[in-house]
């Protein structure tokens, strides 16, 4: 699975698995991202507001891996607005990264985090944000351009007015927490969608029918909750700390039938996320109404 890829709409090829970075720290990340590398993740996702992008960009440099052979991705923090302080913003992940290209930026959210979801869509400032990831794209600075927590108007804002199409829209995706009218509206557009949390938070093991099911298969709750969001078409971007976890949930090479895809599609929604609830994706995301 490691070495499978999709083809974004720009024709660059993307790993279909990623690996999550967030909530470790820069310290603490270089040798996580090296131990990723060495199973075999091809794929690292960072942001911004991730405090570790510092961290990716030196275990990128220092794995012993080719650059070309990895795929990298940050995203621009959720309040900035406006074309100055994205340029300014993106100029500082390049210096804080210190590769000479970063694969993919995406917006980190359609509005600042104390708003998610709430009120003003900020129309207007996503498009001057936008405007500076298409002028940082033109410039090769990066490889493709994207999306992250986007709903379908503000999607489709995107569409309408900027000149370069996005490429991806990460968003939370899990089972028992799946947005379908979404994920059809992105890929529809030809959009890929990545799905952050595919394990929703270890929440999905509070439910016996995943473990029976799990069970079943001779896999882990993890490995079935990855399988489901590729079986969707979907790129899953687990994240552990763990060398076991790392690679066990790169072990996914099985198929779910027809009818347990089906199960698991109805699976029922989530909606305590527990400690995490008090994060903005968690608590108030519209996937979770």
């Amino acid at each position: 699975m490691l070495n499978e890829t999709y083809t974004l709409s720009n024709g660059v090829k993307i790993p279909k698995l990623g690996f999550g970075t967030w909530k470790i720290s820069d310290k603490e990340i270089v040798e996580v991202v090296k131990e990723a590398m060495k199973i075999g993740y091809r794929h690292i996702d960072t942001a911004q507001d991730y405090g570790n992008e510092r961290g990716v960009g030196e275990a990128i440099r220092t794995c012993n891996i080719a650059r070309k052979d990895i795929f990298v991705t940050t995203k621009l923090e959720a309040h900035y607005k406006t074309y100055e302080e994205a340029k300014t913003a993106i100029e500082e992940s390049l210096n804080k990264m210190k590769l000479d290209y970063i694969d993919m930026i995406i917006i980190h959210s359609p509005q600042p985090w104390n708003s998610f979801h709430k009120g003003d869509r900020l129309f207007e400032g996503n498009l001057e944000a936008w405007r500076a990831l298409e002028d940082a794209y033109s410039e090769g600075k990066f490889r493709a351009i994207g999306l992250s927590n986007f709903e379908q108007e503000d999607i489709q804002n995107i569409l309408d007015h900027g000149t370069v199409k996005p490429v991806v829209n990460q968003i939370l995706a899990h089972v028992s927490n799946t947005p379908f009218e979404l994920i059809d509206y992105c890929q529809t557009n030809n959009i890929l969608v990545q799905a952050f949390s595919p394990i929703g938070h270890g929440e999905i093991f509070k439910n016996d029918e995943i473990k029976i099911m799990a069970e079943k298969y001779n896999v882990s709750i993890p490995q079935l909750a990855i399988r489901y969001c590729l079986q969707l078409g979907l790129l899953p971007l687990p994240k552990s700390e763990k060398t076991d976890h790392i690679r066990n949930n790169a072990e996914v090479d099985f198929e779910i039938s027809n009818e347990d895809m089906k199960m698991l599609k109805n699976t029922k929604q989530i909606e305590d996320y527990g400690e995490f609830s008090s994060a903005p994706v968690y608590g108030s995301s519209s996937n979770n109404k």
